[in-house]
């Protein structure tokens, strides 16, 4: 039996607090949660489930901030991309990540590490393969083009035979000088619903790269699984979202580091202010979405223009607070409710399961910088006995 002391602990879904509580572990299972003794030492002030990243690009390294460095990046051979791959993938292990869902590259590099992390300690990968979109619009570096609805049906048929979901790029990108999203859809109402009525029957969850209105209105009418970004969202749209359980995740780390870091892109003051006034008027949505019951999902977009691996996934824990969501939210929307959406296996604390732990110095709801610091992360087994101070 393996014991672990800690303070207080979130168990996927509720705030324990007013330890110290004992997990008792056997053969890594957690077979029990019970008081400790007031004086007993404690491993560590707090205890969770590891963090769910739900969007990301692993083979891209946001850190690059030199556009022309970025650009040569993406014309890197695949062995060069899976290097970057593998330390993107550590990068959001040290920062206290069990599971990445990567959510599009046309080079295979995200099928290959989920199936390298499959069925060992530690991080998994949750993979989309290849994206969908029509021939000569946006995606390209992770897209698979589909120019009528026989090849539609063909790709989800392929995709979903070996990806966990279907994503369909059905807009393209924020015009930021204009504060726009440029362009129809790239699929109507119809072409989607063809799309997601098939991934249905191959059990996949879909989920569509969707800013601006014409595209929202696109997704929730086509019966999309998940928005992906949502820039430019409405009230009615969330009210549409809520009553059909389409989950949303807000992307802000992205546009929020344009609007921070502007001399990057060479940004002019007035496109800044642009940037600013997107940015609050996401933030706004986002807490619309949590009163209205919209699933909010924790994803950075990791890989990004500025968007790190790992250290991204606080940052944009840290916008989802200062949007209005309460703490508990924020963990859920961080932990289990991405893996309920996408019918995962649950990573909660709670006797039965096989939990991967992360443990923090302090608990988060008193100060959310704790998230910054992980002790630890990894199973029972791999933290009994480790010196944590508290």
């Amino acid at each position: 039996m393996t014991t672990l002391v800690v303070g207080a602990y979130f168990d996927g879904n509720r705030h324990h607090d007013h330890g110290p509580y004992a997990l008792r572990f056997e053969n890594g299972v957690l077979r029990a949660v019970e008081p400790a003794a007031p004086a007993t030492p404690p491993d560590a002030a707090f205890a969770m489930p590891s963090l769910v990243e739900a969007h990301a690009h692993l083979f891209l390294d946001g850190g690059i901030l030199d556009l022309p460095t970025r650009a040569d990046a993406m014309k890197a051979d695949r062995e060069t991309m899976l290097e970057t791959a593998r330390r993107s993938l550590a990068q959001a292990r040290a920062a206290g990540i069990g599971l990445v869902r990567d959510v599009g590259d046309r080079y295979g590099i995200n099928h290959q590490l989920r199936d390298e992390t499959r069925g060992t300690a530690g991080i998994q990968v949750r993979s989309c393969g290849v994206a969908l979109r029509r021939p000569g619009r946006y995606g390209g570096f992770m897209g698979r083009e589909v120019a009528d609805d026989a090849a539609i049906l063909a790709a989800v048929d392929e995709i979903a035979a070996d990806g966990d979901d279907i994503k369909v790029l059905l807009t393209g990108i924020i015009d930021f000088a204009k504060g726009t999203v440029p362009g129809t859809p790239q699929f109507d109402t119809e072409a989607l619903r063809l799309i997601t009525r098939r991934a249905r029957r191959h059990g996949r969850p879909t989920l569509a790269h969707c800013s601006g209105l014409a595209g929202l209105e696109v997704a929730v009418e086509g019966g999309i699984g998940s928005v992906e970004h949502g820039f430019f969202m409405t009230r009615a749209i969330l009210e549409r979202m809520a009553g059909e359980g389409i989950a949303w995740v807000p992307t802000f780390s992205p546009v929020a580091f344009q609007g921070a870091e502007p001399r990057y892109a060479g940004w002019s003051p007035d496109i800044v202010a642009t940037i600013t006034r997107i940015v609050e008027s996401h933030r706004e949505h986002v807490a619309l979405a949590h009163q209205l019951g919209v699933p909010v999902l924790c994803g950075t977009d990791a890989g990004s223009h500025g968007v790190v691996h790992g250290r991204a996934m606080v940052d944009e824990m840290m916008l989802l607070l200062d949007a209005g969501l309460p703490m508990d939210a924020v963990l859920r929307a961080a932990t289990s409710l991405p893996r309920r959406q996408w019918g995962a296996p649950a990573n909660d604390l709670v006797p039965g399961a096989r939990p991967d732990l992360l443990l923090l110095a302090q608990s988060p709801f008193r100060d959310p910088s704790a998230l910054r610091r992980p002790l630890a992360v990894g199973d029972a087994g791999s933290l009994a006995g480790a010196a944590l101070e508290c």
